[in-house]
């Protein structure tokens, strides 16, 4: 069953001892965000402030902060379960004959069901604030050089003035004053799409809280146009209930816990910063969109969630670990000799990325890393190493073995220019610099590899077990 709502997830994470309720009154400038910080390095728990400084609304954060929150977030043993019926999905081919289309109805029956539901009455508009007012949320100020107070988990919703579509993306919002605040939208992203292909101004929804699937998937790196809420229905395998928002033509989830209404006008453009990130460094001062606070709902007793971003690993990494599990099956579809990926948290996702792949023929290595840099997001990626299939990616240490001892400099390494994250400081130009790729996989002939490639040392299958069986004589403290 998926968790119905953030404080049904709440209650289930406190029933496994993941969450713990802090009582004492404390500030949302800097304690927080302090408090969080510790606890996410320490792989602790869950936390829900319940006395929080000039605000009646509890603030919840860390929801995903460690391996286990994150299972009990989509309610999996395994991030490889969501990732395996992804796969099984994707590994359909389409039906040749009606006898075929027949065995095709169990999983298109099971597709419908992640489909989003419309619903008339939703519990996020219980409570119609009048008038509204950003200072009657919680927000937080993570760090002491941050411009101000910002929304760091809110849910922005918006339709495509083209196709009509649906996007939901996570972009930060830094707080003006009651009615307004910074609309984080950069260059490449898909609100800022829309807002590109809007000549007047663009109405926006702001969702807070959610069931943890919905409230992923508005970081999914999905394809443009693709749902987000379908992608959450995937995740929870039940469809997400929306509701109608009552300002303006945009559809919220219908358990939301707070709802936020507006529009952000394409010619408005206001100092945004600066922003201790996820990154680990400050975001400078620039100019952004801006979000107009028009309406506001949201539940009885409505909970405040809230992420803390900073140097890693924060609770931002293990969100992103969801993403490289399941956009591993994705990426196979389009390059299917790759065995596995990760993305190491010094990396912040965006500037490394290890790949291993099953090898069969010259500049393989090299093939795969343009296609990568071709694919979406990973665009952004400033350094991919490839590696050879027998090769654990997520051994750092046998990683770095590999790539230390395997590669020449001047053959195996490729260097491009392109797209890169736009919160990339080390780029002569925003959005724009230099990435690397580098091909530590066994030489072939055909690559000018003149030698034979040299065996690993390793100790036989038989001796291994002959050793672990005797381990007891040897008296050996280890």
């Amino acid at each position: 069953m998926a968790h119905e709502d953030l404080r049904a997830y709440l209650r289930y994470i406190e029933e496994k001892g993941l969450l713990h309720r802090v009582k004492v009154e404390v500030d949302p400038v800097l304690e927080i965000a302090a408090i969080a910080h510790r606890v996410v390095k320490k792989r602790g728990p869950a936390l829900l402030f319940e006395k929080v400084k000039g605000s009646s609304l509890p603030v919840a954060v860390n929801l995903f902060g460690s391996w286990e929150l994150v299972k009990a977030a989509l309610q999996v043993d395994d991030l490889e379960e969501p990732a395996q019926r992804l796969r099984e999905l994707l590994s359909l081919a389409l039906p040749t004959n009606w006898l075929e289309k027949l065995k095709y109805l169990p999983k298109l029956a099971e597709v419908s069901r992640y489909l989003p539901r419309r619903v008339a009455k939703a519990p996020c508009q219980e409570v119609k604030v009048d008038p509204p007012s950003f200072k009657l949320l919680p927000a937080l100020q993570l760090w002491p050089q941050d411009g101000g107070r910002f929304l760091t988990l809110p849910l922005v919703f918006t339709r495509d003035p083209l196709t009509g579509r649906r996007n939901v993306g996570m972009y930060r919002m830094q707080i003006y004053d009651e009615l307004t605040a910074g609309m984080h939208w950069h260059l490449h992203k898909d609100g800022a799409e829309h807002l590109r292909r809007s000549s007047a101004p663009l109405p926006v929804a702001v969702a807070l809280g959610g069931d943890p699937a919905v409230i992923y998937a508005a970081t999914a790196p999905l394809p443009f146009g693709l749902d987000e809420m379908l992608f959450a229905g995937f995740l929870r395998q039940e469809g997400v209930e929306m509701v109608p928002a009552l300002t303006v033509d945009v559809e919220v989830p219908a358990r939301a816990e707070i709802i936020l209404e507006g529009y952000v006008d394409p010619q408005e453009r206001r100092p945004e910063g600066p922003f201790g990130d996820h990154t680990g460094y400050y975001s400078p001062v620039d100019y952004y969109p801006v979000f107009h606070l028009t309406a506001m709902t949201m539940r009885e007793g409505a909970i405040y969630p809230a992420t803390v971003v900073g140097p890693p690993p924060m609770e931002d990494y293990y969100m992103g670990k969801i993403t490289e599990r399941l956009f591993l099956p994705l990426i196979q579809l389009q390059l299917p000799e790759i065995v596995d990926m990760d993305f190491p948290p010094e990396g912040v996702f965006h500037n490394c990325v290890i790949v291993s792949i099953r090898k069969r023929y010259p500049g393989q290595a090299k093939k795969v890393m343009h296609a990568l840099w071709g694919l979406g997001q990973m665009m952004f990626t400033k350094l991919i190493v490839v590696v050879d299939e027998d090769v654990d990616v997520h051994d750092y240490r046998e990683v770095a073995w590999r790539v230390f001892s395997s590669i020449d400099p001047k053959r195996d390494v490729v260097m491009v220019e392109g797209p890169v994250e736009a919160l990339d400081h080390a780029t002569g130009y925003t959005g724009y610099g230099s990435k690397m790729g580098i091909d530590a996989t066994r030489k072939l002939p055909q690559e000018g590899y003149t030698h034979t490639w040299p065996e690993i040392a390793r100790t036989s299958q038989e001796i291994m077990e002959l050793v672990e069986k005797r381990w007891q004589e040897y008296g050996i403290p280890v």
